[in-house]
């Protein structure tokens, strides 16, 4: 890395987790986007390039993820410098695996490190969640907060802002399937409730507290029977054609249990071993298949660092 220039990557990430809706989230390692930001002597911010998004992305400042998450956070702390921004995107758009929240963490973490601005990562967060705002419409925290933390980790409050990092077992697996369509995360929360029944609530908040105990006791039939999400996946489910079909082809195959990512259309399931992992990638990976779609498939760690410097 030199003084003018930064690359930085910043990973995926699951969010919700079951019951964890808007206030669970985990870190991936792959996949990921990389932000590329050089200084330039306009004092402009400025898109150069974004490259991996078959042209979807808007070039406008004000309207990308990336620069207006570096943007909130030049403005914050009244900073007058010009820089040229490279997006790299290596994920799905509308994935449910955190594209817009990967983005926006990479540029605020770039300027941070690039203009040796030495801010904790909570004071990031927020100009992070200002960029994702872009994308969703709405603030919330379950994408940025694990990508950019790294590990697992728990919004228990938004005002104040309130972020816990869960211990979790270490061979804790992820296998992942994309399957290629759009699933918009504004148009996904639409289709929500904005009202739950007073036993459904506590059911929920059971399940919620049942996976973090079972994560931080690494008691994985405790995880197995917590990650149920009775709020947002029974309607999301119906945007997902493969659902139940790649739901039960990670349970038939040993899964812990089988979830959409966020908005979807991604889906993830936990299991205990590498092996374990890549035979539910694949049977989840061939129910996608089987169903008329095309798609891809991952298999990763939950990953405790976030956002990395790359050069």
């Amino acid at each position: 890395m030199s003084s003018k220039s930064i690359r930085v990557f910043a990973p995926a990430s699951v969010s919700n987790v079951g019951p964890g809706f808007d206030m669970m989230g985990f870190a991936l390692h792959e996949p990921g986007d990389e932000i590329i930001i050089k200084k330039n002597n306009s004092n402009e911010l400025r898109i150069v390039n974004i490259e991996g998004d078959n042209g979807n992305l808007p070039k406008e400042v004000d309207k990308n993820t990336t620069t207006v998450a570096i943007k909130s956070l030049l403005e914050k702390y009244d900073l007058n410098v010009g820089l040229d921004v490279s997006i790299h995107k290596k994920m799905g758009i509308g994935s449910g695996l955190g594209s817009s929240a990967a983005s926006a963490v990479a540029g605020v973490f770039a300027v941070n490190e690039l203009l040796n601005l030495k801010l904790s990562k909570i004071d990031l967060l927020v100009h992070a969640m200002a960029g994702e705002f872009v994308a969703s419409g709405s603030i919330h925290a379950d994408n940025v907060a694990p990508c950019l933390f790294g590990g697992f980790v728990l919004i228990r409050s938004y005002n104040p802002l309130d972020i816990i990092q869960i211990d979790y077992p270490k061979n804790l697996y992820c296998s992942i399937v994309y399957p290629d369509i759009v699933i918009k995360t504004k148009e996904a929360r639409k289709i929500l409730s904005k009202t739950v029944k007073l036993k459904t609530a506590i059911a929920q908040a059971g399940n919620a507290s049942g996976l973090i105990i079972g994560l931080m006791t690494k008691n994985y039939e405790l995880i197995s029977r917590s990650i149920i999400d009775l709020i947002a996946e029974p309607k999301r489910a119906k945007l997902i054609p493969c659902y139940n079909r790649v739901r039960k082809a990670a349970l038939d195959n040993g899964a812990l249990n089988c979830n959409i990512t966020g908005s979807g259309p991604s889906m993830f399931a936990f299991s205990t071993s590498a092996k374990d992992a890549e035979r539910i990638a694949d049977a989840m990976f061939k129910a996608v298949i089987q169903s008329g779609l095309n798609g891809k498939k991952y298999v990763s760690k939950i990953n405790g660092k976030g956002p990395i410097v790359l050069e």
